[in-house]
């Protein structure tokens, strides 16, 4: 399975702070935004990952997250010239897909939870056996976000864009998994009233072929949507407060790839050693520590 983190955009609701660096580099407490959508990709079990950004913020990205080598990833990148929509990452993303599932998750959500890890895996399984899976949530304000309606088997019965009388108030997330016909499917959207290429057509097509699952986040699962000056801040405190509380570090490349048999005890413990003056590096050097003494 392919992975896409959709980093794109101007950031314009974060201006004038995103004004020179993408919203998607600026910092969630200690770690670069877009480390917690690699994250959860690599929780999936995902290596082959495109990241999606302008033309000018690619080379920062480069700089910051290089081949992927440092993660036991295989990062490539391409450039969205204009934001046309969640469905065109598809289209750019096309021959990186080359017919395979593929999971997609915007660069500014940030998720957290118990189980989290295997309903990752339980979705991609699904993709991987010909269905698409939404992720949802339930929230306060359904008209600002895409909805999906349930029946009690978490089908979804119908999805809409920031309707004015919403069927239900699931929230569609920033995060989906597409089995191998999604390019395809891609291709055939056109653009919405909005102008855009909706990630709902999709959706609409999967649903109209019975192709469609939900995956619930639970009352107890945190998920932010880090595009607005307030949820920017929530998520900072959300994970200083989390990190604080546990004495862990969340979304934590180097940690997953070690977990996942990706990279080496000496390998994470030498990228430690670099940051040694702080506490990541410390963090890295003690996964590693504790890996060997397991052994």
């Amino acid at each position: 399975m392919k992975g896409i983190i959709l980093a794109g955009g101007a950031g314009t609701r974060l201006y004038p702070m995103t004004k020179v660096i993408s919203k998607q580099l600026q910092p969630i407490y200690d770690k670069p935004m877009i480390y917690y959508p690699l994250s959860t990709l690599m929780l999936a079990k995902i290596r082959d990952i495109l990241i999606i950004t302008t033309r000018d913020d690619q080379p920062l990205f480069k700089k910051q997250l290089g081949t992927g080598e440092e993660f036991g990833l295989n990062l490539s990148y391409a450039i969205q010239e204009e934001p046309k929509g969640l469905a065109q990452a598809f289209t750019i993303g096309e021959e990186f897909i080359q017919n395979e599932p593929c999971s997609m998750i915007l660069g500014d959500n940030i998720f957290y939870g118990n189980d989290f890890v295997k309903m990752l895996q339980e979705a991609r399984s699904v993709a991987e056996e010909g269905l698409a899976v939404n992720f949802g949530k339930k929230v306060k304000d359904p008209k600002r976000f895409g909805i999906m309606e349930l029946d009690d088997e978490q089908n979804i019965l119908s999805v809409e864009e920031k309707p004015e009388y919403p069927k239900s108030d699931f929230a569609i997330t920033g995060l989906y998994f597409y089995p191998s016909d999604i390019v395809e499917k891609a291709k055939l959207v056109r653009p919405s009233k909005r102008g855009e290429l909706e990630i709902t057509s999709i959706n609409e097509m999967y649903l109209q072929e019975k192709r469609l699952k939900a995956c619930l986040l639970g009352g107890g699962f945190s998920w932010y949507d880090a595009g607005t000056n307030k949820s920017f801040i929530d998520a900072n405190n959300f994970i200083y407060n989390r990190q604080e509380e546990r004495g862990e570090i969340i979304a934590c490349p180097e940690q997953i790839a070690l977990d996942n048999g990706w990279l080496s005890n000496e390998q994470v413990f030498e990228q430690g050693l670099l940051m040694k003056n702080n506490a990541y590096g410390k963090y890295l050097m003690d996964c590693a520590k504790k890996k060997i003494i397991k052994k």
